[in-house]
């Protein structure tokens, strides 16, 4: 075995260089603690496209001195519109710029690349190690201390040890022998300068049509430079249990038929790589001994609520918050204290994210009579009504009594008795909004 010299041992090992371990490795490095991040690739990046970021998270930015820079690299939008992908009319929408006054903090869309490099450029500032080509295949701890071991045999010690390897965590089968679930949905991403998009596109907007098991999203990046565009269906060959799914020609067929302007968008999509989407059934415990998952690790939700990034720095943020509560006169951690903190609060948050990811993806791809219902029930929602997001987009909960309440679901039978806007209230056995 080989053991890095003792005089550099760190703080805190974090596994993983996305976007989940950066901004923890920046929130803990902060609080003058030594972190080290080990990162399995040759080189720090960030694969994707667009990312959105709710206030619940340019609340974190800021904190961190980061949501000028974030929102000099990205798009302020001023509303969020979802559409039928069908016939292209519009169902109901967010007042973006009413939004950042009810919350405190702007709704913000920013390459996922530049949002990694933020936090890779204010890691650096901040004194972080960061190591490359560590690929960790097995953990041990002490009472007081955990161990990350590479394949090269290299064992890096601290007195925590942060698992943010992402949705196939080697981590995460210390805690519970689980496998990814598969939706049988793939995405399709791209981004086009707007000179070359081949139609009118409003950057002022977010916009999502929802279809017969599809969806398409787009929105600007970089200042309004580029169109961000991401095209979701479910592949009939993902539910025959083929290994080949998700391909080109599925993608063409699933959008057949949809308006025209969502079928003007799939000509730039990038035809030579698809993500297939999966997430995990939640899980209760992150915690144990000296480890802790975060992020995709802990939680890998579906796309539909837009927060897996988001959550991934949450746990980063609420970590270092009560790594601070918990620092003594000397500087030293109550590292036991923090964990079990961050264990009370973050599951049960990200729980009820992913299964509401879950519910939601749902509810945007119905067909027939219930397309109808979802349809008629999402024009009588009000503009300013924030009941279904009042949960997800306030202050990030440090305590389980600050978590807030959930939403009330309205079910989907209901929209047959609409009268004057308002929706009466009905048996919950069917889909619910």
């Amino acid at each position: 075995m080989r053991t890095p010299d003792i005089a550099s041992t760190p703080d805190v090992v974090i596994v993983g260089g996305g976007i989940g371990g950066l901004s923890t490795a920046f929130a803990l490095a902060r609080l003058g603690l030594r972190i080290r991040v080990l990162e399995q690739a040759k080189e720090f990046g960030e694969v994707g496209a667009g990312i959105q970021l709710a206030p619940n998270c340019t609340r974190i930015l800021e904190d961190y001195g980061l949501l000028d820079a974030a929102k000099a690299l990205g798009v302020v939008p001023d509303r969020m519109v979802m559409r039928d992908a069908v016939d292209g009319r519009e169902l109901t929408a967010l007042d973006l710029r009413d939004l950042e006054r009810r919350y405190d903090f702007p709704y913000l869309v920013i390459h996922r690349s530049d949002l990694h490099a933020l936090f890779l450029d204010a890691c650096r500032k901040a004194g972080v190690e960061l190591l490359t080509e560590q690929r960790v295949v097995s953990y041990t701890q002490a009472a007081d201390t955990a161990t990350a071991r590479t394949q090269d045999g290299v064992e890096h010690r601290a007195a925590v040890v942060i698992a943010a390897d992402g949705l196939h965590s080697v981590a995460r089968a210390m805690f519970l022998d689980d496998r990814p679930v598969s939706s049988a949905y793939v995405a399709y991403r791209g981004t086009v300068p707007v000179a070359q998009a081949g139609r009118p596109v409003d950057l002022s907007e977010v916009v999502v049509h929802v279809g017969p098991g599809c969806h398409f999203v787009h929105y600007g990046l970089r200042g309004g430079d580029l169109l961000n565009q991401v095209a979701v269906f479910e592949s009939p060959r993902a539910r025959a249990g083929l290994d080949d799914w998700g391909t080109p020609d599925e993608l063409d067929t699933a959008f057949e038929g949809t308006c025209d302007t969502v079928r003007r968008g799939l000509p730039h999509m990038w035809r030579d790589k698809w993500w297939r989407m999966y997430d995990r059934d939640p899980i209760s415990t992150w915690v144990q001994g000296r480890i802790a998952l975060l992020g995709d690790a802990a939680h890998p939700p579906l796309q539909y609520m837009a927060q897996g990034a988001i959550m991934a720095i949450e746990d980063g943020w609420v970590l270092a918050e009560h790594a601070k509560r918990l620092r003594a006169a000397d500087r030293t951690v109550d590292w036991s204290g923090t964990l079990a903190a961050y264990a009370a609060v973050r599951p049960e948050h990200c729980r009820r994210v992913v299964l509401t990811a879950r519910a939601w993806g749902e509810l945007w791809h119905l067909d027939g009579i219930q397309r109808e219902r979802r349809n008629a029930l999402l024009r009588a929602r009000a503009v300013h009504d924030y009941s279904f997001i009042d949960w997800i987009y306030g202050p990030t909960a440090l305590f389980p009594e600050d978590e807030p309440a959930m939403f009330e679901p309205i079910p989907l039978a209901s929209a047959d008795r609409i009268h004057a806007g308002r929706v009466a209230s009905a048996d919950h056995r069917e889909h619910v909004l």
